[in-house]
């Protein structure tokens, strides 16, 4: 039998990086696309090249992680917020998304099945938490995680598993420059594990919902945040 392939969404660093290593040590043949590499999500024809190489390439897709995302290039008030970066935050983290989701997931009904095939998206705890000065972001989180359940829905009866995870304060390129804030929160008491998160931390959710210990659980969102989301007095 072929080792099943899993494509990744922004794949070159951090997150995206850290899951794409563990799953190629997990014995998957890794298809690693980010814009750096020539494949911007955003736009039609690279999802349908993306799609288009990885069959000519394996033949099949099991498993799509749509982990790509970006942040404001300037974070500013609600009331400041322009069109230009709602549009730019919310196409490629929302739209693009949708879009990945939908292209692959009529591959994956098509082709026979060898491995149980599965989508993954990385949302975050911005699905459900208010950042005032970067509202386009939160507002691309919390559409994303109605797609996952959409797609949960759509795609169950065809036996493909929708899941989502939701990182918490994880070290990355885009939590750098606000480390020191962050820092500060964190120590305070923000989460109860008084850490940040490593990339690695998600990578290895990936890897425990690949296993196919929760392909009864389609829609489940893990919380991969230290504890944020525990409601406390």
């Amino acid at each position: 039998m072929k080792k099943p392939t899993a494509i990744i969404t922004g794949a070159t660093r951090g997150i995206g990086l850290s899951i794409a290593d563990n799953l190629e040590n997990a014995g998957y043949n890794v298809v690693r696309a980010s814009q750096s590499l020539g494949c911007d999500i955003s736009k039609k024809e690279d999802r349908e090249r993306l799609l288009a190489d990885t069959i000519t390439q394996y033949g099949r897709v099991d498993l799509l992680v749509n982990n790509a995302g970006v942040a404001p290039t300037t974070r500013l008030d609600l009331l400041e917020t322009t069109e230009e970066s709602f549009r730019r935050v919310v196409g490629i983290n929302l739209e693009a998304t949708f879009f990945m989701c939908q292209l692959f997931a009529r591959q994956m009904i098509s082709q026979p099945r060898e491995h149980p095939c599965r989508i993954i998206n990385i949302a975050s705890i911005s699905s459900y938490t208010s950042s005032i000065n970067r509202g386009e972001y939160c507002i691309s989180k919390a559409g994303l995680s109605m797609v996952t359940s959409l797609f949960a829905d759509r795609l169950a009866e065809h036996g493909v598993g929708v899941f989502e995870i939701r990182p918490g304060i994880i070290l990355t390129d885009m939590t750098e420059k606000v480390k020191d804030k962050y820092s500060k929160l964190i120590e305070e008491g923000l989460t109860p594990i008084k850490r940040f998160g490593q990339p690695q931390d998600i990578a290895d959710a990936v890897l425990a919902i690949t296993g196919g210990h929760f392909d009864f659980a389609t829609g489940q969102i893990f919380n991969i945040d230290g504890g944020f989301h525990i409601r406390r007095l």
